[in-house]
């Protein structure tokens, strides 16, 4: 009966380690599984917080581009008015210059 003993032993010291194995694949594989899906959730918060940098920085050129827009509209209508009141005082001597050219071109 000792030799049985010792087998019996011997058998269940197997089936110990061999639960001891697959115990440890199997929270092996559980804690893969848990890194996967929190990197996965890192992943998708990444991309979520570019996607607000990037709608951030369009945002912040938008509102500089449109600054800017204003800006040189405002000097292309100041622009504009000093041309056209400068035009406009030349008018007078305008209008005499082709009088005596017209003039003289009558009286040649």
């Amino acid at each position: 009966m000792a030799k049985e003993q010792i087998l019996s032993e011997i058998k269940d010291a197997e089936d110990n380690a061999r639960k001891m194995v697959d115990d440890g694949n199997k929270r092996k594989n559980d804690r893969i599984a848990s890194a996967r899906a929190e990197a996965r959730e890192i992943i998708k918060q990444a991309e979520v917080d570019a996607q607000k940098s990037a709608q951030s920085a369009i945002k912040s050129a938008e509102e500089s581009i449109a600054s800017d827009k204003s800006k040189i509209i405002e000097n292309g209508n100041s622009e504009a008015a000093f041309i056209a009141k400068s035009a406009s005082s030349k008018v007078d001597e305008a209008v005499k210059l082709i009088i005596n050219e017209f003039e003289r071109a009558t009286h040649a």
